[in-house]
């Protein structure tokens, strides 16, 4: 087991790792909108904290040497399921015509007010 750290993605703010690949695969820690450099939240709307999720987690895919065509299953929590077109519209944008396995479901609370989070598992390509 490999833990994945990099500084393109918010250092974690509890005790977790970014992101561990364990058999070929790559097990991200949630990833919610914020700015790795400052650490504070990044947009006041689903979408735009959507967007910088998805670069939070496009950071820890390259760390672990892969990308968004190799992951098999996102999970996405959002604050507010009526944010679901919004979050959808920007998660699409990541994926191009490919669809990863997902799972998408409302929550009573994010970590420092966030509107969403994501976390994926993708496979490693060896070689």
């Amino acid at each position: 087991m490999e833990a994945i750290a990099t500084s393109e993605a918010p250092a974690a703010i509890g005790p977790y790792a970014q992101g561990v690949v364990s058999r070929g695969l790559l097990f991200a820690s949630g990833q919610i909108a914020l700015d790795p450099v400052t650490g504070e939240l990044v947009g006041d709307t689903a979408a735009e904290q959507a967007a910088q999720a998805m670069r939070n987690v496009a950071a820890l895919l390259a760390a672990a040497g892969t990308d968004f065509d190799h992951v098999v299953k996102a999970m996405c929590f959002l604050a507010d399921m009526d944010d679901f077109a919004a979050f959808n519209e920007e998660y699409a944008k990541w994926f191009g015509a490919r669809r990863p396995a997902r799972s998408a479901v409302e929550v009573a609370r994010l970590p420092k007010g966030a509107l969403v989070e994501v976390e994926v598992v993708a496979e490693v390509p060896q070689g």
